[in-house]
């Protein structure tokens, strides 16, 4: 074990790298670890906050486009599943880039590259700007969805175990709540009769901002090295896919209806722009005030069982949502969204909890112990997290495409919803029979060794 004495919290405004870290020393984490952990969540959760606006701000701005804009719903659809798509992709490279920078300094350059896609945006944003520029242009943005990969991969290694669900919770629910803040920001331009342009200006001092304090008062860990091993690991191992296939639940969701919520109460219900922005940020901002909780529940209960009984609460929600669409019965329909949002957010928190406590409990069933066992519980859960998180917001690209076919088909949100339905079901399925099964079939199947771990499973 480190002795607190041996890794002192370095002084931030040097910018150096912390030699030695050991969250699971209780001593070391009383003493030292906590308040350079929580400092630099601080900051990361501000990173990754703007990175969340940035990356759904076409869900705002095509609100701002009128028909002198020359879009139909279906191009805007298809606009903001690419947005979604690159933010989805750049999650990978994203992970690995603490690891190769260091986290400071990557939450620096993240940051600042955030300019890019906004200051694009506020220089083509006005009728008469083609559709292909348009989609160019919402590509860049994309690259804000990068920044939640890399600010949960570096604050997954400066807490403990025990902490985690806690931790993660509360770093992805704050840059979640960047969607619902700049929709509200996107409100109030909207009602004082402001441009999109405005919106955009405002938020280019605070990308500047946000990367000077990530300097000031980030640290960087240099026991976070980039291992390809790990990496190519969490790929071989199934729990990395079966994971990903239930975030696609849970954050695809949250994002998917993010960026969909408002088109769909025009095209649907025939909501202006500005009675579509009154209501679209409430779900994303109850969804990612709860996601906190949800990694929380999982801390205590177990991420498998509050997942579990989550997608049986996100199924009834959709099924509302289908009686609703079709009694064309916007409260209810409005009230039933909004409830989807913040199971979604629970659910987040949850899945993500699980990350750890899947590769811990395999860590324990090769036979390690202690710091070992959490070494390789965080290799594994580190590597497998960008991954995960990419899939998972690939479900925001299929949700964005389920409307855009839907409304072709349909004229409404229908048809989509009654495929996320089934999706919600097919996922309590996979959870339970993964997770939470008990059967002898398994037990059988599996060696003397893993048969423990494999049943504690429930408490991940």
């Amino acid at each position: 074990m480190t002795a607190p004495s041996t890794a002192p919290a370095p002084p931030s405004r040097g910018g150096r790298w912390i030699q030695q870290w050991d969250p699971e020393n209780e001593t070391f984490w009383k003493e030292t670890g906590e308040k350079v952990a929580k400092r630099n969540l601080l900051f990361s959760v501000l990173s990754e906050h703007i990175g969340f606006s940035i990356w759904t701000m076409w869900s705002v701005l095509v609100l701002f486009m009128g028909p002198e804009y020359g879009l139909t719903p279906a191009d805007k659809f298809l606009l903001t599943s690419m947005v979604t798509l690159v933010g989805a992709v750049v999650r990978v490279p994203y992970t690995f880039a603490v690891a190769i920078f260091g986290g400071r300094n990557w939450t620096i350059i993240s940051a600042g590259l955030l300019l890019v896609p906004t200051v694009a945006a506020f220089a083509v944003i006005k009728p008469g700007t083609s559709f292909n520029t348009f989609l160019l242009v919402g590509l860049l943005a994309g690259i804000g969805g990068g920044n939640f990969a890399s600010s949960m991969t570096n604050i997954n290694a400066f807490f403990p175990l025990r902490k985690k669900g806690w931790a993660l919770g509360l770093n992805a629910g704050g840059g979640n709540i960047g969607v619902p803040v700049i929709q509200l920001v996107a409100l109030a331009i909207i009602g004082a009769s402001g441009g999109p342009r405005v919106l955009l200006g405002i938020y280019i001092p605070f990308i500047v901002v946000a990367a000077i304090l990530a300097a000031l008062f980030m640290d960087n860990l240099e026991n976070v090295k980039n291992d390809t091993g790990a990496a190519k690991d969490a790929v071989k191992d199934g729990h990395t896919w079966i994971m990903s296939f239930l975030y696609i639940g849970t954050f695809g969701s949250f994002i998917g209806y993010s960026f969909a919520f408002g088109q769909v109460l025009q095209n649907q219900f025939g909501r202006t722009p500005l009675e579509a922005a009154y209501v679209t940020f409430i779900g994303p901002l109850l969804g990612s005030l709860i996601r906190p909780v949800g990694g929380a529940l999982a801390d205590k209960y177990g991420g498998a069982k509050i997942t579990l009984y989550n997608y049986v609460g996100m199924g009834v929600a959709t099924a509302v949502l289908i009686a609703a669409s079709m009694q064309k019965s916007l409260g209810l329909f409005t009230v039933a969204f909004v409830v989807l949002f913040v199971l979604s957010g629970l659910g987040n928190g949850s899945t993500f909890k699980m990350i750890p406590g899947i590769f811990h409990t395999k860590a324990l069933a090769k036979g390690l112990e202690g710091e070992a066992a959490a070494a390789y519980g965080r290799r594994l859960s580190g590597a497998s997290m960008g991954l995960i998180g990419a899939v998972g917001a690939l479900g925001g690209v299929g949700i964005n495409l389920a409307f855009r076919q839907s409304f072709l088909s349909y004229g409404s949100g229908t048809g989509a919803f009654v495929a996320f339905l089934a999706f919600y079901a097919a996922c309590f399925v996979v959870t339970w029979a993964v997770y939470l099964r008990r059967s002898a079939a398994k037990g059988q199947a599996t060696t003397a060794s893993e048969a423990k771990p494999q049943l504690s499973y429930a408490e991940v």
